[in-house]
């Protein structure tokens, strides 16, 4: 199994025979192992809160910023988005390894692989992402979640929304693209 089948089909904290885990198949670089988190018998527990009424659950601007309800709406969020992606990954392994056929036909061949480059490109992005997701939830532990990294003010709930990861609000985010638009100007 190469390093690349073993980043597509383990979930982030698991580790490559050499004992460290892997953060990207890019890149040498690593991250510490996840935490076990009793999320869902927490959850329940809270506030008399069921996962089930959370699904129904929607934050609005009335009640207080980032209350623990707001929280464990972001955290099934985030957690729900991680699985899906591991999925998708286990699923293109799988159809990658089944897939492996040598086309005789040189169009052929070349289209496969192509097509085979593009999906592990996209799943590659993907795998980025469950790193940004982690440090979201742990953001979510420190209760740092949901405020602008830049000025401290809180991200809008509708930007959280839309983007359960972001670290900026919608103009800090525009001041850094605006910044970084004239740096590659340049």
């Amino acid at each position: 199994m190469t390093a690349l089948q073993y980043c597509l089909c383990t979930p982030p904290g698991d580790t490559w025979p050499a004992g460290r885990p892997i953060l990207s198949v890019t890149t040498r670089r690593y991250i510490r192992p996840a935490r076990t988190d009793d999320f869902p018998f927490r959850l329940a527990r809270e506030d008399g809160l069921a996962l089930e009424k959370l699904k129904n659950y929607r934050p609005t601007e009335k009640e207080p910023f980032m209350n623990d309800r707001q929280r464990d709406y972001f955290r099934a969020k985030l957690l729900a988005w991680k699985d899906e992606i591991l999925r998708e990954s286990k699923i293109t392994l799988q159809t990658l390894q089944e897939e492996n056929v040598n086309h005789p036909d040189l169009a052929d061949r070349a289209s496969s692989e192509t097509d085979r480059a593009i999906e592990l490109r996209a799943r590659d992005r993907q795998r980025k992402l469950i790193s940004k997701i982690d440090a979201a939830l742990q953001r979510i532990e420190d209760n740092t979640y949901g405020y602008c990294e830049e000025t401290g003010e809180p991200i809008s709930l509708k930007r959280l929304e839309a983007r359960p990861i972001a670290t900026l609000s919608v103009e800090a985010q525009e001041r850094h693209e605006k910044r970084e638009k004239v740096y590659r100007d340049e």
